[in-house]
């Protein structure tokens, strides 16, 4: 399996808030962190609009800049556009707007109240100690610069976190899903052919063909196999009850396909002609005078006629209310009707299927989707936590849950996906991380290097940067 460490341009974040306040005229900066992230630097801040005005020939450019002495780099920008101006940078830059491709670019009429700004850029060592400085620059027509100022968002103190492990899931060359069902065919005394309006069966058999339309009516599924068994009771004699259950089986499968054309679709059939494991849940729950002595007789190893007739000659009044009650429900036929789902490639395709059906995805997918979006936001967070909901029990997907629950800073629930995490390098790894995060630092020891001894080199050069920065604590 592949390890990776999410490197896209733009990240979660954390170094202590600061209140909102006007960094440069009319635009106010709030909620500021700066972390360390292993190799990366993320910055994260919230941008207040609400009182920046631009006139149509206008555009405010905001860029965030990191400045230490000599060194700096600049961030990507937001900006600010008057319609003119908005419009004259599509017609004459080709589609780029004033700082380029990276600009997150708004026209004043739809500005938003604030703007979340996350950026995760590669660390360097002057980085530390370095002041994050915002950049206003006005723009009007002919390029004439109106205003141009910096202000102080705040400083960078150095604090370390290791670099988050994602794994990516094996790829399966099919996904085959499946949907369940029972139902309850009333059949007249002794027959075995359906008569669809008898009883309730027009009610029953709208079920399945339910389940199988469901099915035939997703682009993404193609049916592969429809499976029926069927079930009789016990009140006849045993070879009689399982001709029965054998000929009502064949005639659901019958009527089937009669239905549907199953083209490429392997029908399979089965029966249990007494089903006494239904029995034994239905007296088990009930409040029979004779329940224990019930129970034991049908587990007892015997002839089931023998089982059957003695249940019923010793103790009469509770055989003649299982005999209402119990037997009908023990005439069913479970079915199943498994399919295969196509696969996605495209991560923005499956966002979308995702948000309507996150059932037809594979691990693999919800990993490509995750690729596309910034570690950190709610989006990216969504995904792992719906990969984890569909495979629950799943190491890679709670690890995976895991790794984007510490970057939002939820240790707890960090720590409840590790449980079922398993013990892989990775899963060792991460439980270092979050050690690190909370300060329990002989943990963190302890984990990466048995992370380390497991082979896995990111321990290595984490717990080395880690022992520099603790010395001897």
């Amino acid at each position: 399996m592949d390890k990776i460490l999410f490197t896209s341009l733009a990240a979660m974040l954390s170094l202590g808030s600061v209140c909102a306040k006007d960094v440069v005229d009319n635009v106010s900066v709030s909620s500021m962190k700066m972390d360390r992230e292993g190799r990366f630097l993320s910055v994260d801040m919230t941008m207040g609009l609400a009182a920046l005005n631009v006139e149509s020939n206008q555009c405010v450019l905001l860029t965030p800049w990191l400045v230490n002495g000599s060194d700096s780099v600049a961030l990507p920008s937001v900006a600010v556009y008057g319609r003119r101006r908005y419009y004259y940078y599509l017609r004459n830059n080709g589609g780029a707007m004033m700082s380029g491709s990276t600009e997150k670019a708004f026209m004043a009429k739809d500005k938003p109240q604030t703007v979340a700004y996350r950026e995760l850029l590669p660390y360097e060592e002057w980085m530390d100690g370095a002041t994050l400085r915002l950049r206003r620059v006005d723009e009007g027509c002919c390029q004439k610069v109106l205003l141009d100022e910096y202000g102080a968002i705040g400083k960078y103190s150095g604090k370390f976190f290791p670099d988050l492990v994602y794994i990516k899931p094996e790829g399966t060359i099919e996904k085959r899903r499946s949907l369940e069902g029972r139902a309850y065919i009333d059949f007249p005394v002794d027959r075995t052919e359906i008569h669809p309006e008898y009883r309730r069966n027009t009610i029953e058999l709208a079920a399945i063909r339910s389940t199988i339309d469901t099915i035939r009516n997703d682009s993404d599924a193609r049916i592969d196999t429809v499976w029926l068994k069927g079930y009789a009771s016990p009140e006849s004699p045993y070879s009689h009850n399982r001709d029965l259950a054998v000929g009502r089986t064949k005639s659901l499968k019958d009527y089937l396909m009669q239905l549907y054309k199953f083209d490429g679709v392997t029908m399979l059939t089965d029966h249990e002609p007494e089903d006494w494991e239904g029995l034994r849940k239905a007296v088990a729950e009930s409040n029979l005078t004779h329940r224990s002595e019930i129970l034991e007789l049908i587990a007892a190893k015997m002839n089931p006629d023998l089982k059957e007739a003695r249940i019923k000659r010793l103790y009469p009044a509770d055989y003649k209310f299982m005999l209402a009650h119990f037997y009908p429900a023990l005439r069913h036929t479970d079915y199943r009707v498994s399919y295969v789902i196509r696969s996605y490639n495209d991560p923005h395709q499956i966002l979308e299927v995702m948000k309507k059906s996150p059932q037809k995805l594979g691990q693999n997918e919800f990993y490509v989707a995750a690729g596309i979006l910034t570690p950190g936001t709610e989006e990216f967070t969504e995904v792992f936590e719906t990969a984890v909901k569909m495979f629950p029990d799943d190491p890679v997907a709670n690890l995976n849950a895991a790794s984007a629950a510490i970057r939002r800073g939820n240790l707890d629930m960090a720590e409840k996906y590790l449980l079922k995490a398993g013990d892989s390098p990775e899963a060792l790894y991460t439980r270092g991380a979050v050690a690190v995060r909370r300060k329990d630092y002989a943990a963190a020891r302890r984990y990466l290097g048995e992370a380390k001894q497991a082979g896995l080199v990111q321990a290595g050069r984490t717990l080395e940067e880690l022992e520099e920065r603790l010395g001897d604590r």
